[in-house]
């Protein structure tokens, strides 16, 4: 076998969580530099650039994963199984329902048929992946880990770009399954985390993943419900409490040696970010505003890191290889 068919044969579904990243920070970036007015600049320049890289690598990626599929499709079916790998499915249809958000300030047909495709998609794996978890029999209590959310999550997401394009009841009835479901899992996640063996290093990032629910969902339900409701307020506090609760535990962080995913850090501190600017424009508290200011720059500080220590593993053939 050729290096180049040995490394579409590896190349993981998790690479998707890239574009979760890309994403929510380009969105992010829009709302934070939306609150900053230049004088001789025109910021919506770095937006349109991020966007437009974005878009490149979510093709790049779905060429490369499109290509194991045909190639490789017992591998793709051995990913499925996978009691952890099964999860990051759903990231392909959450990164088609982020690029509408994304795309909703450039182009709103773009936006319509991206939100149509990713609200399709993710409705399916949604019910496929619950389905594989109430049925399966490789599933063990040691296997439960923060990216389970991802299903969950992407529900959530579902209205924060359908608000433009669908009807609000459809768009309710999406909130309302994410939001029980990642009730649900949370419970059954920390009892994991407690009573049972910490979660292995490779896993440590995606605890980060605690977080995009509530921040989410405070966004979504602010957008619904079209201002600060009580609801809004208890989601991302309780966002902003597993921020500090993660953050407290940075020396833990700090050892983890680089893997895939690390990428798990940029989207949870994206959707805070963009929580708190609609947070202050609800209040015109400037906390808010401050906090996302300090959010993005740690979200620039991050994904700088990530670009150097993945374009090295990528050079060095340390990602893409048999497990």
């Amino acid at each position: 076998m050729t290096d180049l068919k040995s490394r579409i044969k590896h190349f993981h579904i998790s690479f998707f969580s890239i574009i979760l990243g890309l994403t929510g920070f380009t969105i992010a970036l829009e709302k934070v530099l939306d609150l900053i007015k230049f004088e001789q600049f025109d910021s919506s320049i770095i937006v349109t650039v991020s966007l437009f890289f974005t878009l490149s690598v979510f093709i790049i990626i779905s060429i490369l994963y499109l290509a194991k599929i045909v190639m490789f499709p017992d591998e793709v079916k051995k990913e499925f199984a996978d009691p952890i790998k099964i999860n990051f499915f759903p990231a392909f249809s959450i990164s088609l329902l982020l690029l509408s958000v994304a795309f909703l300030s450039f182009n709103i047909a773009a936006s319509y048929y991206l939100w149509i495709a990713g609200t399709v998609l993710h409705s399916i794996f949604t019910l496929k992946v619950i389905s594989t978890w109430m049925h399966g029999k490789q599933f063990e209590i040691k296997h439960l880990n923060p990216a389970w959310l991802i299903p969950a999550v992407g529900n959530i997401i579902v209205p924060v770009a359908g608000i433009q394009h669908a009807n609000i009841e459809i768009l309710w009835a999406f909130f309302a399954i994410g939001l029980i479901f990642w009730l649900i899992l949370l419970v059954v996640f920390f009892n994991r985390i407690i009573f049972y063996n910490p979660l292995p290093q490779k896993l440590l990032p995606t605890l980060f993943i605690l977080i995009a629910p509530p921040a989410v969902g405070s966004i979504a339900i602010t957008k619904l419900s079209g201002e600060l409701t009580d609801l809004s307020r208890i989601l991302y506090y309780f966002a902003v409490f597993i921020l500090a609760l993660l953050l407290f535990q940075i020396k833990l962080f700090s050892k983890i040696k680089f893997y895939l995913s690390w990428w798990a850090y940029t989207f949870p501190i994206s959707t805070m970010a963009i929580a708190s600017v609609l947070m202050f424009h609800n209040t015109n508290l400037d906390v808010f505003k401050y906090f996302s200011y300090g959010l993005l720059a740690a979200l620039v500080l991050i994904l700088s890191v990530l670009f150097v220590k993945t374009i090295k593993a990528v050079t060095k053939k340390d990602l893409c290889i048999a497990e």
